[in-house]
């Protein structure tokens, strides 16, 4: 069975049998004819808009919505309030080694060193698996840089957590340290895997 994927405007699929052709507007659908029974599984490059996503307001001391969800990130438990305190104390901690008036900088600094723009995701087709490397779509790379920049500095000992995240944020944006590290064994797996770059969907 052959099967072909057009796209227009309205997704069709287009089954072409031997002595069937049949047009379908959905998919994921199980049908029947004749003697023909087929289950569609289609992956499309389009997501899904998400309706009921958490839109994150800005923080109060920076007016940045990036760091309003660093904060909601490093939180645990649900004390904000212990979360603002370590995130606004590393910022402190940037000023005062750095010697500089404004944090940010630095922050999204790092987080642009850190987050991967290419990344490697497992799919079965005919029977194996194949790393196929893919675009990281801006979200995730943000949420990448984040989750790697505090592992980071949850893995260091015997130090605040503050100053813990302050060294791994300064590392970051001077290109060193685990983070940026982990970013590039991604870049270098999926450039490993770039044969199979044509399975990507």
């Amino acid at each position: 069975m052959l099967f072909s994927i057009k796209y227009c405007s309205i997704v069709k699929l287009v089954i072409e049998c031997k002595k069937h052709l049949l047009k379908l507007t959905s998919c994921g659908v199980p049908f029947a004819s004749g003697n023909v029974y087929t289950r569609i599984i289609y992956n499309t490059t389009m997501r899904r808009k998400v309706k009921n996503r958490n839109i994150v307001g800005p923080d109060s001391r920076y007016n940045s919505t990036k760091v309003s969800k660093f904060i909601n990130y490093v939180m645990i438990g649900g004390k904000k309030s212990t979360a603002q305190d370590i995130v606004y104390g590393a910022f402190e901690v940037i000023k005062e080694k750095l010697k500089v008036e404004d944090p940010l900088e630095t922050f999204n600094a790092a987080l642009n060193n850190a987050g991967p723009v290419t990344e490697v995701r497992s799919r079965r087709i005919g029977g194996a698996n194949y790393q196929v490397p893919r675009e990281v779509r801006e979200e995730r790379r943000f949420m990448l840089a984040l989750r790697w920049i505090l592992e980071a500095a949850k893995s260091k000992q015997g130090k605040a957590m503050k100053f813990k995240l302050a060294d791994e944020l300064i590392a970051a944006a001077n290109n060193e340290g685990s983070a940026v590290k982990k970013k590039e064994d991604t870049h270098r797996m999926a450039e490993s895997n770039k044969a199979f770059a044509h399975f990507a969907w």
